[in-house]
Formats: structure tokens, C-alpha cells, sequence
């Protein structure tokens, strides 16, 4: 473990660095690292496998024991933080006085491992809103499902927002990103049947078999899914509507979906 540092200056070249990663999608691509804020999403992160480089602490919250604890025996630079320092990085007061940069990893598809025969995947389209694929994210860590396929992101799945939103799912899951092109291809090279979330031609999913190995695509709730995916479909599906709208929160939607599939399983 590295001799402690400490840093109370808020023109301090790290502290520029965390901000930097915060707060820019394009740094974070491009250094490789984000921030991971607050004691779970560590723990988690950790448990995923990620690299913690730097960790920042604030003593009057959390002791310098407490992250060498915390971090069991990984090995990572540790630096204290003043409360200014602190306060100008932290998102929010129980972020537990615990920052720290970790290093990305690639989620290409091509990276994709399904261990499991008889897998169920959750494929969501060109989602944009963070809060929306951190709740997907949770839902598909509530039902262990087989992998997570981002097609054509808009976002990368470091932004603060998501790991916030995911609670930390984002660390553990088996997460790949591609274009909707590839992502078909990989799925009908797997053979894994395609189920397409579409307001045509669709069945209940109520009457849909999830028994066999099944992707279930999802769009964003004002485009829904791509021409190139519902060509693609091999059973495009619904949840009936019983008011007066005709479609629910993407990740309402997906967990009602995914959990339908699992019921199916438990037999």
C-alpha cells in the first residue's frame, strides 16, 4: 500500500482529474478511468473485478483503516481529502467520504462470455436516459439474467449517473455494447431467438415461450425499436394496455417482461 497522501487545495492537479471524469464522457473514454463514489459501489466494483487506482477519503467520515479494510488487500493509492476538497467532489452527503478512480473495462461484444446454455439476455436500443439503464441495469441483476446488450449506447455505462441509478449493478453485471447490426448477427450465430417489445404483429407475452434461450429487445419508450430489429424479430411481443396509453417506462416494461420469463424458468 502506498505511503498516505493528503490533499486540501481544490487547484490540486487529482482533484481537476476526478472532476474531469465526472463530468466528461469523452475523458472517460479516453483516459480509460471513471469515479466511483461511496462504500457499496466500491465493495461492488471490487467484487466485479475493477481496478481501484487512487482512492480519496475524508477522515471525518470514514478512517484511513476503514479503506485499507474496505479495500482487502487490493493495492491502491490512498489519499486524504480535506472537507473543501471533499464537498466540491462528492455528488451527495452519503457518498460515505469515499471516492475513487478505477480503470474501465471494454465491454465490446466480441468480449461477450454466456456460460450459460440456456441463456436469457435483456437487448435495450440506443437507450439515453441514465436513469432508465441503471434501472434496467438493477432489474437485470434482481433476475441474474445471463448478460446485458447495449445496442448502438448514447451514452457510455460510466457515466455517474448510471452507476448512481444502478446502484452499483453496473460493476457486477455482464454487460456488452455493439451495434444493432452486430448484435443481431451474434444472436442468430448463438441461435438465441429474438423477442422484439413492438406495438405490431405482436402476441401477448403472456402466450410467449421464454423457455428456451431468449433475448428480449427493448426501445426507448418515444422510438421505440428500429425497423432493422423488428425485421429481425423472430416473435414481436406486447403487454397489453388496459388505459388509455399505449406504452409504460422502458424499464417497467423490461422488468415485467424479464420476470414473466423467469416464472417460466422456476417450473
Amino acid at each position: 500500500m502506498d505511503n498516505k497522501k493528503h490533499i486540501g487545495s481544490l487547484q490540486n492537479p487529482l482533484v481537476k482529474k476526478v472532476l474531469l471524469l465526472k463530468e466528461k464522457s469523452r475523458e472517460r473514454r479516453r483516459s480509460g478511468h471513471f469515479v466511483v463514489e461511496g462504500s457499496r459501489e466500491m465493495q461492488l466494483a471490487l467484487q466485479g473485478g475493477y481496478e481501484m487506482e487512487t482512492v480519496l477519503f475524508f477522515a471525518d467520515i470514514i478512517s484511513e483503516n476503514e479503506v485499507i479494510d474496505l479495500l482487502n488487500g487490493h493495492t491502491s493509492e490512498i489519499v486524504e481529502i480535506s472537507k473543501e476538497v471533499y464537498q466540491k467532489l462528492a455528488y451527495r452527503d452519503t457518498t460515505e467520504g469515499l471516492l475513487a478512480i478505477a480503470r474501465s473495462k471494454d465491454h465490446d461484444l466480441k468480449n461477450l462470455r454466456l456460460d450459460n446454455k440456456n441463456p436469457l439476455i435483456l437487448v435495450v436500443e440506443a437507450p439515453e436516459k441514465p436513469g432508465n439503464i441503471g434501472a434496467l441495469l438493477r432489474t437485470a441483476d434482481a433476475a441474474n439474467l445471463d448478460a446485458v446488450i447495449i445496442a448502438n449506447p448514447k451514452t457510455d455505462v460510466y457515466n455517474p449517473n448510471i452507476i448512481r441509478s444502478s446502484v452499483g449493478c453496473v460493476f457486477t453485471g455482464n454487460i456488452a455494447m455493439g451495434s444493432s447490426s452486430e448484435i443481431i448477427k451474434f444472436l442468430k450465430e448463438k441461435e438465441i431467438p429474438i423477442y422484439c417489445a413492438a406495438l405490431s404483429a405482436s402476441q401477448s407475452y403472456l402466450q410467449t415461450d421464454f423457455t428456451t434461450p431468449s433475448a428480449i429487445v427493448v426501445g426507448t419508450e418515444a422510438e421505440g425499436l428500429t425497423e432493422e430489429w423488428l425485421r429481425s424479430s423472430d416473435q414481436n411481443i406486447i403487454i397489453p394496455m388496459e388505459g388509455q396509453i399505449d406504452s409504460m417506462n422502458v424499464s417497467v416494461s423490461a422488468a415485467i417482461l424479464i420476470f414473466e420469463a423467469k416464472r417460466q424458468r422456476s417450473f
